[in-house]
C-alpha cells in the first residue's frame, strides 16, 4: 500500500489564544546579533560558565542514583535550603512542606501562579515597562492585564495612578524588582505604600525577585517576605538561573502562604508536575555555602562599574542601574530614529545589541532608550564598548 502524500491532507484552522504575540525581541535580536558578529548585549543571560562546584555536585547526584521523578512540590533537602535562606536574609519563615516549591524556572512559576488564582473576567495590574511573559499568562488564564506605566525617567512607582487602576475586579497586582528592564529597586517605603494601598482588599501580590542577589551600592533588596502584611498575600518568584549563572537549568522556585501555595500546587502538578532531580540535589548542596548568593551583588557591581565607566566616555546618557544586571542608556545625542529602529542600526554596523525599551511596552512607548545585559566577560563587555565609542 502506498502511502498519502501530506499534501493530500489539510491543517484544520485554529483559532488563537494569543493571537498578537510572535516572536519575542530577545530572539530577534540574538538571530541578528549572530548574523552581523555583534557582540550580543541584548538577551540577559551570561557569557561565562558556573562555579566547577556546582557542575561537580549535579555529577555527583547523577552518578548516585539520583535520576529519576522527584516529588511533585521539590526535593525536600532542596525546599528545606530554600526556607533557611529565606529566613535568614529576610527574617520571614517559610514552612517547606507546605509553603516552598520548586519551579521549572521563574517564567514557569509566573505563570503557575496566574492560572492557579487568576479566573475569567478578573484584572491583574502590570507596571509598565514589564517583562514580556506577564501579559500573555494573564490573557491564557482569561484575564485582562491593566498597564499602569512607572515614572519615565525614574521608573519609580506611581502609586496614585496604581491605587486608580484598582477595581472591584483586581485579582492581582504583579511586583517586579530588582526591575527588568530599567535596572531600578523598589525601596522600603514603596513597600510599606504597597501594603498601605492593599490593605482592606482581596487583591495578592505576584513578586517577581528573581534579580534578588543583584542590589548595589549598599542598598538592601526589599523582598516581600520582609512584610509580613504582604507577604500573608504573595507568591515570591526567584530563580537559581540568575544567582548561580545557569539559566538554561530552568530552576526556581516560589514561596507563598499554604493557602496560596495548595492552589499554586494544583497548576504546577499538570503544567510541569515537577523538575529536574539531580540539579535539585546539586543546588542543594551547593546552598550550603552562601557565600555565592551573598557575594553576587559585589561580583555584578564591579560588572556594572566596569561598563559605566566605559560608557561615560560614549555619546550615550546613562540611566540609575541599581540593581538587576542590566544598564539602560539614553542615545538622544546620537539619534532620533525609534528605539526598535536604533536597536537593530546598532546591531548591524555598530555590531553591539541591545534591546528597545518600548518592547516591554503594551502599547509602545519611544524615550529614546536602549537596555544592556551586563552579565558578561570583562573582555566581552570591553569589546562592546570599544565599538560603542564610535557612536
Amino acid at each position: 500500500m502506498s502511502a498519502v502524500p501530506s499534501s493530500t491532507f489539510t491543517t484544520p484552522a485554529v483559532s488563537s489564544r494569543l493571537p498578537k504575540v510572535g516572536t519575542t525581541i530577545f530572539t530577534v535580536m540574538s538571530a541578528l546579533a549572530q548574523q552581523h558578529g555583534a557582540v550580543n548585549l541584548g538577551q540577559g543571560f551570561p557569557d561565562f560558565d558556573c562555579d566547577a562546584k556546582l557542575i561537580d555536585a549535579v555529577d555527583r547526584a547523577m552518578r548516585a542514583g539520583l535520576n529519576q521523578y522527584p516529588p511533585m512540590p521539590g526535593v525536600p533537602v532542596l525546599r528545606e535550603a530554600i526556607a533557611a535562606k529565606i529566613a535568614a536574609l529576610y527574617g520571614a519563615h517559610y514552612d517547606a512542606g507546605s509553603e516552598i516549591t520548586v519551579t521549572a524556572g521563574a517564567t514557569q512559576a509566573i505563570l503557575t501562579a496566574i492560572l492557579a488564582v487568576v479566573h475569567r473576567g478578573d484584572e491583574v495590574i502590570v507596571l509598565e515597562p514589564a517583562y514580556d511573559s506577564y501579559e500573555p499568562n494573564i490573557l491564557l488564564a482569561g484575564g485582562t492585564a491593566v498597564h499602569v506605566a512607572l515614572t519615565p525617567g525614574t521608573f519609580e512607582p506611581d502609586f496614585d495612578a496604581i491605587a486608580a487602576a484598582i477595581s472591584p475586579r483586581t485579582r492581582a497586582i504583579i511586583v517586579n524588582t530588582p526591575h527588568n528592564p530599567s535596572a531600578t529597586v523598589w525601596r522600603e517605603d514603596d513597600m510599606r505604600r504597597l501594603a498601605e494601598m492593599l490593605r482592606g482588599t482581596d487583591v495578592l501580590v505576584i513578586a517577581d525577585e528573581v534579580y534578588e542577589h543583584m542590589v548595589y551600592d549598599g542598598a538592601r533588596h526589599e523582598s516581600v517576605a520582609r512584610y509580613p502584611e504582604l507577604a500573608a498575600r504573595s507568591f515570591i518568584v526567584s530563580s537559581f538561573g540568575k544567582t548561580y549563572h545557569v539559566t538554561g537549568w530552568k530552576v526556581g522556585y516560589v514561596a507563598a502562604p499554604a493557602p496560596l501555595t495548595a492552589e499554586f500546587r494544583k497548576v504546577h502538578q499538570f503544567n510541569v508536575f515537577t523538575v529536574n532531580t539531580p540539579m535539585q540535589h546539586a543546588i542543594a548542596a551547593y546552598m550550603a555555602d552562601p557565600r555565592p548568593h551573598l557575594e553576587l551583588a559585589a561580583f555584578y557591581q564591579r560588572k556594572r562599574d566596569l561598563f559605566r565607566a566605559g560608557l561615560a566616555q560614549t555619546r550615550l546618557r546613562l540611566l540609575a542601574s541599581t540593581g538587576s544586571y542590566f544598564q539602560c542608556v539614553d542615545y538622544s545625542a546620537v539619534s532620533d530614529a525609534s528605539e526598535a529602529d536604533f536597536c537593530q542600526w546598532l546591531t548591524r554596523e555598530v555590531g553591539v545589541a541591545a534591546i528597545p525599551l518600548s518592547a516591554f511596552y503594551s502599547r509602545g512607548r519611544e524615550q529614546h532608550i536602549a537596555r544592556f545585559c551586563f552579565a558578561k566577560k570583562d573582555e566581552t563587555l570591553a569589546l562592546a564598548i570599544e565599538r560603542l565609542a564610535r557612536l
